[in-house]
């Protein structure tokens, strides 16, 4: 009979260094297929946060050789645990300087293996939501060409990179450009692409109300659907609350 190993809740950066430099050591013993065994057992099966998560990604990312990377993060996601998807994400955020269009679809295609809401939310923050607050002259275009894919998690994920960097400081003039893409998808009517295109329209409407007033002739249209006014108009709200406050 197999042994049970309890669940351990790791909740500081000195333990999540200490399962790094035994992964580090098992790497650079025995290879890839033993570090990717260390930091299954050590990091993805116990119970670590997010931020600790992210901390572990930069770390490894120091030590992991580029061109070793993918080929690390993809047996990683394979694993299928909640945790792959943080460090994933968090390691192609940092490749974004240098590789920017292959982080994106590397993303895209861990988005569409986990086929669940939560890949989505996770990766599409970390890694298109960072490229369209960092470098949005670059991103905007590959996001529009994504708007029009089949799948209901890569639309989605428009959404969750609008409002990751909207709420993270994108620029009026960019956040515009990012609302007209979503008044494009407003007549969707699949609940997983409502759900996060009205999040990411909520939000320019809570930082950036005059966007909105200067699309409200759109917005009223017959094609634009009920679930994106309402969403707009919860941002308005929520801006006016703001500002009394």
């Amino acid at each position: 009979m197999d042994q049970i190993v309890p669940i351990e809740k790791i909740s500081s950066k000195v333990r999540v260094r200490e399962i790094l430099g035994q992964a580090k050591q098992s790497w650079e013993q025995q290879g890839q297929d033993a570090l990717l065994v260390t930091i299954n057992e050590g990091l993805l099966k116990n119970k670590v946060s997010f931020p600790l998560l992210e901390f572990a990604a930069k770390e490894m990312a120091l030590w992991i050789p580029e061109n070793e990377q993918l080929h690390f993060m993809d047996i990683m996601v394979a694993t299928k645990e909640m945790g792959s998807y943080v460090l994933a994400g968090m390691m192609l955020q940092l490749r974004l300087p240098l590789h920017l269009e292959q982080s994106i679809q590397r993303a895209c295609a861990y988005i569409l293996s986990g086929d669940q809401w939560y890949v989505c939310d996770i990766i599409g923050e970390r890694v298109l939501g960072h490229a369209l607050l960092t470098y949005p002259e670059k991103t905007i275009p590959l996001l529009a060409l994504l708007a029009k894919n089949s799948d209901k998690w890569i639309v989605r994920t428009i959404g969750v990179a609008t409002h990751y960097a909207v709420k993270k400081g994108l620029s009026p003039k960019f956040a515009e450009t990012m609302f007209r893409l979503l008044l494009i998808l407003s007549n969707a009517t699949n609940l997983h692409i409502k759900k996060r295109i009205g999040w990411g329209a909520k939000t320019i409407a809570k930082f950036h109300p005059t966007i909105i007033a200067h699309y409200q002739k759109q917005i009223e249209l017959p094609e634009t659907r009920q679930w994106f006014r309402t969403k707009v108009n919860i941002g308005l709200n929520r801006n006016k609350i703001a500002k009394s406050v």
